[in-house]
């Protein structure tokens, strides 16, 4: 019996949340972006919303669920090796949260966001669209910050989102665990012992006052440009 899996909650429903939509929100940013025209005042609105979403998923990594915070996946360099040569120690459970390649990945695509939303906020595409905080560096520096946003970094965001889907697809097909799966319904069956994250009311509400206090202040920073 010792053996059994147990259904565990490893991801939260606001990681869960927040996942989906900066998924959704990336897409359409892409998407817009491509469209140009009218659709520019969108792109720019789903801008603020990645960016507030990357303001929550900081903070959540400090307070949110075990398997959300920062501290259950921020490897040390000796570790990676090991995972890599698949000497991982049964109580490090590197198959409940993110693995530590996966760590690599979330923390590069977050930072990758986050300075394709922060040069946004300096973007002048010189016809019809500007971010909000343009006037606040030299033409040179907007110029630059624009060649980034419009060109390397969304490129980069494509491919790194393509690694992503072959990385899930791999461990599908070739070691037969679903990864999409617990970031729908939140639980994985796992042995007992695993610690669960805290997913009661107390934890949502906390998450729910958390994004509103990252929206204000996304909406206070837009603000400093009018």
């Amino acid at each position: 019996m010792s053996d059994a899996l147990l259904p565990v909650r490893v991801w939260d429903l606001p990681t869960r949340l927040f996942h989906w939509v900066l998924a959704g929100c990336v897409i359409f940013s892409i998407a817009s972006g491509y469209i140009g025209g009218n659709a520019m005042v969108w792109h720019l609105r789903s801008g603020y919303a990645i960016l507030t979403l990357l303001a929550f998923r900081l903070l959540w990594g400090l307070v949110g669920g075990h398997w959300s915070r920062f501290a259950s996946f921020i490897y040390p360099p000796q570790t990676v090796l090991r995972y890599l040569r698949g000497e991982s120690r049964s109580d490090e459970h590197h198959d409940v949260g993110h693995s530590p390649l996966g760590s690599l990945s979330v923390f590069g695509l977050l930072v990758l966001l986050a300075a394709q939303v922060g040069s946004g906020l300096f973007a002048d595409d010189e016809i019809s669209t500007t971010g909000p905080l343009v006037k606040f560096v030299s033409g040179a520096t907007s110029s630059l910050l624009t060649k980034w946003h419009s060109v390397f970094g969304q490129r980069l965001i494509v491919v790194l989102a393509l690694l992503n889907v072959a990385a899930i697809t791999f461990y599908l097909f070739a070691r037969k665990r679903n990864l999409v799966r617990p970031m729908i319904v939140g639980d994985k069956p796992l042995p007992a012992g695993v610690p669960a994250s805290a997913d009661h009311w107390r934890v949502r509400s906390l998450a729910a006052l958390l994004l509103a206090l990252c929206a204000g202040g996304v909406a206070w920073l837009v603000s400093l440009g009018s």
